[in-house]
């Protein structure tokens, strides 16, 4: 008996801890977001608008875009699944366009202070994120004119493109976890705050690729 009240009690434990670990991703991803937009306080200098508008596209757009489809803690739970997707797609949108930015805004900034482009590794990384986020973007047309891609099922290309996503968000985790340690913001953030900031992004990667990995696992059963 015992036995079976605890195998019982399991699915509820396990929802409350998905929805607890939801609700505090929104928290973090919004605090983590007013962390950086104090510190760099946008417009300042043209160098301000990078860790502002970069934070902006992976820590709070890409996050909350992403989030729209957790069944624990989608703030549009109960909208259909088309509605999501628009609304996933105007986030997504809006990450691109400030990844965009951001690189421009330090790519200009270097070259105005004649100073070398793409020396460190958050550099590098940074580049390569914001480029594997383009081609993933592109890659995703075919979800909404699915003409344009014949041969290929409907189900298959959302399963490539939740894996895809997962594998930019994480691309965009490491690189803000790498601009973290830059100059700037170890001089701006001392002590156990900086490792509390760095956890932020650290922890929202982890809850990403657990309801990412989580909902194509559950898929896979109900497909076995």
């Amino acid at each position: 008996m015992v036995h079976s009240k605890e195998k019982d009690s399991e699915p509820g434990i396990y929802g409350f801890t998905r929805t607890a670990a939801a609700a505090l991703t929104h928290l973090v991803c919004i605090v983590f977001t007013v962390l950086i937009t104090v510190l760099s306080r946008p417009g300042s200098s043209l160098f301000s608008w990078h860790p502002f508008l970069m934070t902006l596209a992976f820590s709070l757009f890409m996050t909350e875009a992403i989030l729209l489809f957790s069944p624990h803690g989608s703030p549009i739970k109960r909208f259909q699944h088309k509605t999501k997707g628009r609304v996933h797609w105007i986030l997504q949108c809006l990450c691109v366009s400030c990844a965009v930015l951001g690189l421009a805004a330090i790519f200009y900034n270097k070259h105005l202070n004649d100073k070398p482009h793409f020396t460190s590794w958050h550099g590098c990384l940074g580049l390569f994120t914001v480029c594997v986020l383009g081609l993933q973007s592109l890659a995703a047309v075919p979800l909404i004119y699915h003409s344009l891609a014949k041969g290929w099922s409907l189900a298959k290309l959302k399963r490539y493109h939740a894996a895809s996503g997962l594998v930019t968000y994480l691309l965009g985790s490491a690189s803000v976890v790498l601009g973290l340690c830059s100059a700037w913001f170890t001089m701006s953030v001392l002590g156990y705050n900086w490792y509390l900031a760095a956890l932020c992004p650290t922890f929202t990667a982890f809850v990403m690729m657990n309801q990412v990995t989580s909902a194509y696992m559950a898929k896979k059963r109900l497909q076995s």
